[in-house]
């Protein structure tokens, strides 16, 4: 069964050297495979994919992205980024699809870099990495980006990124460094600041000023399946100007994606809460294995319709693949 992964991530060094908040860890030899793979966007890459099973990887830029800079380094960098990663789609058109990278710290221009990037390069949406400057994408500020968006009929997929030193400072202080570091995005801190970014774009009207607009979130629904009747069943009543409960807007306007998610228990979760029809295959390569998420693919205890949906059918028409 043809399989689509749509989280999959790539680095442009000049982005990563201007941005880094790993780099007292880079010494650690799997973080040194790792970025190898981030960097590479040919034979490696593709090696990887063809031992595993995967016929096309969505790819997009790894946070901290250019969101993170001043907007002057943003603009030049995102550009950059969007550039070199669509030179990779061109030598490969069957394997590779792209989500671009925007300036989010100067949203006209991210708005602008996003149209360039679909019409000009044949990106099929764009990633943004957390907060920006502090702030969640239901800041008016950010109107242009979610307007140019929906207009475009591209989807924005959210990805973790790190938190406000305020938080991490709050949350995570007072632990071993390496702890503190991995608390606060992969293991813990990522997943909850992102369902929180989630509610808040849904309870501010986001889905009601921009109907059409389309969010992809990684990792499970980054806990939010779990959690949904609790929130549904407390933030609709407080929130008569929606157009409708907020659950629904996971049938709406919401997608999840599997990304670095393989054990069924969540899985199952997902399934009864969003369903197949809104759940779409990713990896999150190389920080996950295309074999751990082919196998966990193929391993569901899921109708073959169902698989289908998930694997590629999904994608192929969300993102027009």
């Amino acid at each position: 069964m043809r399989a689509i992964a749509i989280e999959e991530a790539f680095t442009h060094p000049p982005v990563r050297q201007a941005a880094d908040r790993f780099g007292p860890f880079r010494d650690q030899a799997h973080w040194r495979d790792i970025e190898k793979k981030l960097e590479d966007l040919g034979e490696t890459r593709l090696a990887d994919m063809d031992a595993a099973g995967i016929d096309v990887q969505v790819i997009s830029h790894t946070p901290p992205g250019p969101e993170s800079l001043a907007p002057v380094q943003a603009r030049i960098l995102a550009r950059e980024a969007n550039d070199a990663l669509a030179q990779a789609v061109a030598a490969h058109p069957d394997r590779f699809a792209g989500f671009a990278a925007l300036p989010m710290s100067d949203p006209a221009a991210a708005a602008d870099e996003l149209e360039r990037a679909v019409k000009v390069l044949g990106f099929r949406g764009a990633l943004v990495n957390g907060m920006v400057q502090d702030r969640f994408l239901d800041h008016p500020v950010f109107e242009p980006v979610l307007a140019r968006a929906e207009s475009l009929g591209v989807p924005l997929y959210i990805h973790p990124s790190f938190p406000p030193q305020s938080v991490m400072d709050a949350y995570y202080g007072g632990l071993d460094p390496l702890h503190s570091l991995f608390m606060s995005t992969a293991a813990w801190g990522w997943h909850s600041e992102t369902g929180v970014h989630t509610l808040r774009m849904i309870i501010s009207g986001v889905f009601d000023r921009h109907p059409g607009l389309q969010l992809i979130i990684g990792h499970m629904g980054e806990m939010l399946p779990f959690m949904l009747a609790r929130a549904d069943h407390v933030l609709t009543p407080v929130s008569p100007k929606l157009r409708q409960r907020v659950a629904d807007y996971f049938q709406t306007n919401i997608w999840i994606t599997t990304s670095g998610f393989f054990t069924h228990a969540p899985f199952q979760c997902a399934m009864s809460v969003i369903g197949a029809s809104r759940i779409l295959f990713a990896v999150d390569y190389p920080f996950s294995t295309n074999r751990a998420g082919r196998a966990f693919l193929d391993s569901a205890a899921i109708s073959e319709a169902d698989r289908a949906k998930i694997a590629h059918g999904n994608a192929e028409h969300l993102l027009r693949l």
